[in-house]
């Protein structure tokens, strides 16, 4: 009777799941969450990208003393370049199979998947309560399980995966994406500082002068500017480091851990519901 009792529970409430939606709804708010959120910070690899292909083009002249010497911004920025190239593809693919998330969301709580689950349920209950129906109650218990992991497989990784987001990794995926926002607006600055200045025609002769020389002065002090940059710019490379192991986490290994986890249990409710003695 116990047994009976457990699976009858368990039948219960795999239906209330299915008819109330309230693993949907969680589901369903914390698949858009992560999919705005992959959305933002594959805009902000873009815009970096674009930042330093900009970049990468600027050349400062320096000619103290009659002597010419070229600084390329492009040759501080060609580390992190291929790496931005590839961590925007990763970023591509991570918020594209966050956005299948959504739509195997949507597909899970199809009617029709509803309709087998309440079937599969139904026929189960039937054969435990049902004394002449234990023949085909192995059949019935083994449709359940697998109509209860088509139902509820998607919201349950879903939600795990943004349990364990949410726990472990919200804050590091914050100051990376923060330090990167960071790492394009300094980029930005420094090719608009190495840009040579529009002359102003209405300008002394004597202005001139002034202008020339602290212009001199200023681009005397470029290999300095290039040297705080690279540093800055290596500490990017670790940040984007971090959100590639984030978002493979949150898309492919995390996912894969929880659907082994549904399938484990699962077959081990079957297990353990196929061993017990019919009462």
């Amino acid at each position: 009777m116990n047994r009976k009792l457990v699976i009858s529970a368990f039948c219960v409430l795999a239906a209330l799941g299915a008819l109330t939606g309230l693993l949907d709804d969680v589901g369903d708010e914390m698949a858009e969450k992560a999919f705005r959120r992959a959305l933002v910070t594959f805009a902000v690899a873009r815009t970096l990208n674009g930042v330093i292909s900009v970049a990468q083009g600027t050349e400062v002249a320096v000619e103290p003393a009659g002597v010419g010497m070229n600084f390329t911004v492009g040759q501080v920025l060609d580390p992190i370049n291929d790496l931005i190239e590839q961590f925007s593809s990763i970023m591509l693919v991570a918020t594209s199979a966050l956005g299948l998330q959504n739509i195997l969301l949507n597909i899970s709580e199809w009617w029709g998947i509803n309709l087998l689950l309440l079937t599969a349920l139904a026929a189960l209950l039937a054969s435990l309560w049902i004394g002449r129906a234990h023949g085909w109650q192995t059949t019935a218990l083994r449709v359940a399980l697998v109509a209860v992991a088509v139902r509820f497989a998607v919201p349950l990784i879903v939600i795990g995966t943004s349990f364990v987001f949410d726990t472990f990794l919200a804050t590091q995926h914050a100051a990376a994406t923060q330090a990167l926002e960071t790492t394009s607006a300094e980029i930005s600055e420094m090719s608009r500082e190495t840009m040579p200045p529009e002359p102003d025609p209405d300008q002394s002769f004597i202005d001139k002068v002034g202008s020339f020389i602290d212009d001199s002065l200023d681009r005397m002090n470029v290999s300095d500017k290039l040297e705080r940059f690279r540093d800055r710019v290596s500490g990017a490379s670790e940040h984007i480091i971090n959100l590639i192991v984030i978002f493979v986490l949150q898309t492919i290994i995390v996912p894969i851990v929880f659907l082994w986890l549904l399938a484990q249990g699962l077959k081990s409710m079957g297990a353990r519901a196929l061993g017990g003695r019919p009462d």
